[in-house]
Protein backbone atom coordinates (compact mmCIF):
# COMPACT_ATOMS: atom_id res chain seq x y z
CA UNK A 1 0.00 0.00 0.00
CA UNK A 2 1.47 3.36 -0.86
CA UNK A 3 2.42 6.53 1.17
CA UNK A 4 -0.77 8.19 0.10
CA UNK A 5 -3.01 5.24 0.79
CA UNK A 6 -1.84 4.86 4.28
CA UNK A 7 -2.81 8.91 4.93
CA UNK A 8 -5.79 8.62 3.51
CA UNK A 9 -7.26 5.29 5.81
CA UNK A 10 -5.11 7.04 8.74
CA UNK A 11 -6.57 10.87 8.45
CA UNK A 12 -10.32 8.44 8.14
CA UNK A 13 -9.69 6.03 10.76
CA UNK A 14 -8.26 9.27 13.34
CA UNK A 15 -11.71 11.24 12.42
CA UNK A 16 -14.04 8.08 12.86
CA UNK A 17 -12.66 6.96 16.06
CA UNK A 18 -12.79 10.56 17.42
CA UNK A 19 -16.21 10.59 16.64
CA UNK A 20 -17.01 7.15 18.17
CA UNK A 21 -15.27 8.02 21.52
CA UNK A 22 -16.62 11.52 21.41
CA UNK A 23 -13.78 13.31 21.11
CA UNK A 24 -13.15 16.38 19.37
CA UNK A 25 -10.40 14.82 17.27
CA UNK A 26 -6.63 16.17 17.49
CA UNK A 27 -6.77 18.21 13.82
CA UNK A 28 -6.12 16.53 10.83
CA UNK A 29 -2.69 15.87 11.47
CA UNK A 30 -3.23 14.66 14.76
CA UNK A 31 -6.03 12.43 13.09
CA UNK A 32 -3.40 10.96 10.35
CA UNK A 33 -1.84 9.99 13.20
CA UNK A 34 -4.10 8.42 15.47
CA UNK A 35 -4.96 6.46 12.61
CA UNK A 36 -1.84 5.29 11.31
CA UNK A 37 -0.98 4.37 14.93
CA UNK A 38 -4.08 3.03 15.02
CA UNK A 39 -3.46 0.93 12.18
CA UNK A 40 -0.31 -0.88 13.55
CA UNK A 41 -2.33 -1.62 16.74
CA UNK A 42 -5.56 -2.78 15.19
CA UNK A 43 -3.04 -5.06 13.08
CA UNK A 44 -1.75 -6.82 16.39
CA UNK A 45 -4.77 -6.92 17.97
CA UNK A 46 -6.41 -8.75 14.81
CA UNK A 47 -3.24 -10.62 14.64
CA UNK A 48 -3.71 -11.84 17.93
CA UNK A 49 -7.37 -12.69 17.62
CA UNK A 50 -6.43 -14.58 13.96
CA UNK A 51 -8.65 -12.47 12.24
CA UNK A 52 -7.19 -10.86 8.21
CA UNK A 53 -8.81 -7.92 7.09
CA UNK A 54 -7.52 -7.24 3.02
CA UNK A 55 -8.26 -4.23 0.96
CA UNK A 56 -8.70 -0.92 1.62
CA UNK A 57 -12.12 -1.58 3.32
CA UNK A 58 -10.38 -4.39 5.92
CA UNK A 59 -7.67 -1.87 6.51
CA UNK A 60 -9.45 1.36 7.67
CA UNK A 61 -11.67 -1.09 9.69
CA UNK A 62 -8.70 -2.41 11.21
CA UNK A 63 -7.19 1.35 11.67
CA UNK A 64 -10.60 2.49 12.90
CA UNK A 65 -10.58 -0.92 15.59
CA UNK A 66 -6.84 0.03 16.66
CA UNK A 67 -7.66 3.97 16.79
CA UNK A 68 -10.80 3.54 18.75
CA UNK A 69 -8.19 1.11 21.59
CA UNK A 70 -5.77 3.78 21.28
CA UNK A 71 -8.09 6.83 22.30
CA UNK A 72 -9.31 4.77 24.81
CA UNK A 73 -6.12 3.96 26.84
CA UNK A 74 -5.46 8.42 26.01
CA UNK A 75 -8.46 8.87 27.91
CA UNK A 76 -7.31 6.65 30.41
CA UNK A 77 -4.24 7.77 31.11
CA UNK A 78 -5.45 11.76 30.89
CA UNK A 79 -7.87 10.53 34.09
CA UNK A 80 -5.19 8.77 36.21
CA UNK A 81 -3.51 12.66 36.26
Amino acid sequence: MGLIAWLIIGGLAGWIAGNIMRGGGFGILGNIGVGIVGGVLGGFLFGLLGLKAGGFIGSLVTAIVGAVVLLWIISKVKQSD
